[in-house]
């Protein structure tokens, strides 16, 4: 029994609709479909959340923004007469947006998420009557229904151990079940939305709680490829990769997966498939507990942007008994999420999302740090860029950092920082935002055309 899981891309269309459905329809084992909201239908298309988002931002006391409820409405009344539908499909879904606006049009942060999740929860209605129209046993099963029982913050829904005893009676329903991605219902009886990547979290979730052989991630791509094909030109594709290493690349920037989103599938060990719903006969990338190293320790690069360092001095830091564990106290009082801590023995740097100093935290942070650290001198640099090299062999193989600082100097980046983690999995360098194309472009020349054989293996 499979599940699969279809992006916002695979369901933007009634054309895609068509695809979607002979995808589904050529593998008798997949048994439970995951649909996100319809996507951009071209370059400069809306998707359906984000103009539900904006509907959400339009609701006050007097009513609500027409004309984006029409361009909501649209997206569906489309897709439904292309596949000729019945138009009773159009009118509910028009019914169950008045009613979340009605339900939650006094609580903004309730009604952002009914109405983001609404766009997943009437998609997937529409997927149900579409196979169903075409002769097939289909089951519109929505989360509630499924089991799905997450935790009640807004837009940061977390999963319960529970749940997934529920989920897996899904194994026992007939027919082909098609579930909303994107959201839960806490005990309270909320509607909750996942963080970013919300509908892979889904699929993730329901894979592992029906005990899927495979989750397939029906997506935009051939494969996930080694490196940004927007950075680098005609990039390798990646056939295989692990859990740990696609973890890696989804927090530095790699976009086809949310690094939450494969939590579930890795703790069952159960292999994730990338496939392109316009190209279903590609065989994609699978991601797997373990693989074949076959000789080559680098999988993939990854890059993200919008970094910024607060660095910090002070005599004889590494005497001073609890620094670390007050400058980390000041960074929690003002709800700061850290990523790295490189340090020497008189100086420690924090790396941050940018965004986390918006909003008056940055002058107070300093101000505390100054005061109650009694520090020598603290600066932030800003525009930094992190890099990830990211591969299971490097651990196993000679010679792979200094490789990338050639390829760093090649580019002309100023290293800023290099952080290795005990496990091995992977390198991050931090490097000025300027460079950041340029030094990717060298480190895939580096690892990805130069000759694999003159690197040495340390088995």
């Amino acid at each position: 029994m499979k599940v699969v899981k279809f992006g916002g891309s695979s369901v933007a269309s009634a054309t895609q609709y068509k695809k979607v459905a002979n995808i589904i329809l050529a593998d008798k084992d997949r048994k439970a479909v995951i649909v996100s909201a319809p996507g951009k239908r071209h370059e400069n298309d809306v998707k359906t959340t984000d103009l539900l988002i904006q509907l959400a931002g339009s609701v006050n006391d007097e009513g609500y923004d027409q004309s984006i409820f029409d361009k909501v409405l649209f997206r569906y009344k489309e897709i439904i007469e292309e596949l000729g539908l019945p138009s009773g499909l159009e009118e509910e879904i028009a019914g169950s947006l008045l009613e979340l606006i009605s339900l939650y049009k006094y609580n903004e942060e309730r009604l952002l998420d009914a109405l983001k999740s609404s766009g997943e929860d009437n998609n997937a209605k529409v997927m149900t009557a579409y196979l169903n129209s075409l002769g097939q046993k289909a089951v519109y099963i929505s989360p509630k229904e499924a089991g799905m029982v997450v935790t009640d913050e807004p837009g940061n829904a977390q999963i319960l151990p529970e749940a997934y005893e529920k989920i897996a009676e899904l194994r026992n329903r007939e027919g082909i079940l098609v579930i909303p991605g994107f959201f839960g219902y806490s005990y309270q009886g909320n509607i909750v939305t996942f963080p970013r990547g919300g509908s892979d979290i889904t699929g993730s979730i329901i894979a592992a709680g029906m005990d899927a052989v495979e989750y397939e991630n029906f997506t935009d791509v051939d494969s996930v490829y080694c490196v940004n094909p927007k950075m680098v030109e005609n990039p390798c594709e990646m056939k295989e990769i692990t859990y740990r290493e696609m973890r890696e690349l989804a927090y530095s920037g790699f976009s086809v997966f949310h690094d939450e989103a494969l939590q579930p599938v890795f703790q069952k060990g159960i292999p994730v498939r990338v496939k392109n719903t316009n190209r279903p006969e590609a065989p994609g990338t699978r991601i797997v507990l373990d693989r074949e190293l076959n000789g080559r320790p680098v999988v993939g690069i990854a890059s993200d942007t919008d970094f910024c360092s607060v660095n910090i001095t002070k005599y004889l830091m590494n005497r001073e008994l609890g620094f670390g564990r007050k400058l980390l106290s000041i960074l929690e009082d003002e709800g700061i999420s850290y990523e790295h801590t490189p340090s020497g023995i008189d100086n420690i740097s924090v790396i941050l999302r940018s965004y986390e100093l918006d909003n008056g935290k940055e002058e107070r942070v300093i101000e505390r740090i100054k005061n109650e650290l009694l520090v020598d001198d603290i600066n932030i640099e800003r525009n930094l860029a992190m890099i990830m090299v990211v591969g299971e062999g490097m651990k196993h193989t000679v010679g792979i950092a200094s490789k990338a600082a050639q390829a760093l100097a090649e580019s002309q980046s100023n290293i800023k920082m290099i952080n290795q983690g005990s496990s091995e999995v992977s390198m991050m360098f931090g490097v000025d935002g300027g460079s950041v194309v340029r030094a990717v472009n060298c480190l895939y020349k580096a690892y990805f055309t130069a000759n694999p054989s003159k690197e040495k293996s340390i088995h």
